[in-house]
């Protein structure tokens, strides 16, 4: 990998880890925001749910939007909306305000998550380099995760809850004039056609429809009107969408595209591990927090082994890949999440960190780039140079999706079962509820397992003939 990919990874990886980080630290700094604005659980959730709507609903189009009108471009343009969200999050002077401004960080975020993934898709050919770029991608996803928790508490305890928006602002500003130096100027894929103005609209409507009713779930309940209505109207425009791209001549995503095995498989796969992994952060950084009595910083904390080895492993996840190919280490992968979720299942209301989380957190971390890397290779395997971005858009709304999905399924579980043993003001009972969460993931994760037994990637391993040439020279 020579040394302009290299500054080029690190400035993707750079923005994979703020936008992962940004989704973290606001859930730490939300009951300040909470105190200061004077507002309602139900509306303090939205601070954090605006944001995950609209990321949602338009990943797939920018994904697609990076193809047609270039990626670096829409990279740059993304951090620029990012960074005026995040401007406008830290003088919001009331709580409508700032729900406003994390939906516009939600826009940016989905724009520069689309492009910077298509980029990086771009820069490197099939094989052990991007293999190992993917591999620096899901260590900084892992280790945003972490940071977020613990610099969310470091920020608001020393500097206001607004200092978490003003590190966006920073961050955005100097990622994007570094784009504008180090990034290469594309060319967008040639079009023959017009835009696919009914596909976008309807697609993105219902994508974030969708998004909005599963945040809501989370909220006000599956049977509630909004969450029923928004999902019913969602799926509606989804199936419409649908339809349109069967007839029309230049589809946003075209059908042929859809119908391939590996790709349907690859996201399917995707969307289930963010489905038992996102949670998982969420969930056990809360159970250490509620019933351990731990400070937001310490449960933040209390996740930095397991990121650390994240880091780690996903620095060799490109090799591994090429000694026992993409199946095996995805089996594997999705086995090793499905054991650590089944240790962490047996928490216990008199336990401890060391007893309890430490060591089950160690094999997560493991598992986790070995599925991270291998559902987003296979994403892409077959992907042209002119469906990178599509590729992109595609798998990043199905990881988004997953994440919103099983964090609406696992707490809405982890609470009912709360419920029906005592109610959240026992630990025993919150106990309980976190376990059963944590079971079913394990068999979801275990279920993946064996569906990802049935993926093929046709062709040669383009992993073993780069690495041969490598070694030949």
């Amino acid at each position: 990998m020579d040394r302009a990919a290299r500054t080029a990874l690190a400035l993707l990886a750079g923005t994979q880890f703020l936008l992962i980080l940004d989704t973290a630290i606001i859930n730490v700094a939300a009951p300040s925001i909470g105190a200061e604005f004077g507002i309602s659980p139900a509306t303090l959730s939205w601070v954090a749910n605006a944001y995950l709507v609209t990321f949602g609903g338009l990943l797939l189009l920018s994904g697609r939007a990076a193809d047609l009108f270039g990626r670096r471009g829409l990279f740059t343009t993304g951090l620029v909306i990012l960074v005026a969200g995040s401007l406008a999050g830290t003088v919001a002077g009331n709580a409508s305000v700032l729900i406003a401004a994390r939906a516009g960080q939600g826009v940016g975020a989905a724009i520069a998550a689309a492009a910077a993934f298509a980029l990086l898709i771009g820069l490197f050919p099939p094989g052990s380099r991007r293999n190992q770029a993917l591999g620096v991608f899901a260590a900084m996803a892992g280790a945003g995760g972490a940071a977020g928790t613990v610099l969310g508490g470091v920020l608001t305890s020393t500097l206001g809850w607004r200092s978490t928006f003003g590190l966006n602002v920073l961050a955005g500003v100097v990622l994007a004039v570094l784009a504008l130096r180090i990034l290469r100027r594309d060319v967008p894929e040639e079009r023959t056609g017009g835009f696919d103005l009914a596909g976008a609209l309807t697609g993105t409507a219902g994508l974030g429809l969708l998004a909005y009713a599963l945040v809501n779930a989370g909220v006000d309940g599956w049977t509630s009107p909004t969450t029923m209505a928004t999902g019913g109207l969602g799926l509606l425009l989804v199936a419409t969408f649908a339809v349109v791209e069967a007839k029309v001549h230049h589809p946003l995503v075209p059908p042929s595209v859809v119908r391939r095995r590996v790709l349907r498989d690859a996201n399917l796969l995707s969307g289930a591990s963010q489905l038992v992994l996102f949670p998982m952060f969420f969930l056990i950084s809360l159970w250490m927090q509620e019933v351990l009595d731990y400070a937001p910083i310490a449960g933040g904390l209390g996740l930095l082994p397991l990121s650390l080895v994240v880091v780690v492993v996903a620095s060799s996840v490109g090799r591994v890949i090429g000694r026992f190919g993409l199946r095996a280490v995805m089996v594997s992968g999705f086995a090793l999440v499905a054991m650590g979720l089944a240790w962490l299942s047996m928490i216990s209301a008199d336990g401890s960190f060391v007893a309890d989380v430490l060591f089950p957190s160690l094999v997560l971390g493991v598992g986790l780039p070995l599925v991270a890397v291998t559902t987003n290779v296979a994403a892409t395997a077959e992907a042209g140079q002119g469906e990178l971005g599509l590729a992109s858009g595609l798998v990043n709304t199905s990881q988004q999706f997953g994440s919103v999905i099983g964090l609406a399924v696992l707490s809405g579980l982890a609470a009912a079962h709360t419920a029906g043993r005592g109610g959240p003001g026992d630990p025993v009972a919150l106990t309980a509820g976190f376990s059963f969460a944590f079971l079913v993931a394990a068999g979801i994760a275990a279920l993946a397992a064996c569906y990802a037994l049935r993926l093929r990637i046709d062709g040669p391993r383009p992993v073993i003939d780069i690495e041969a040439a490598e070694s030949a020279a």
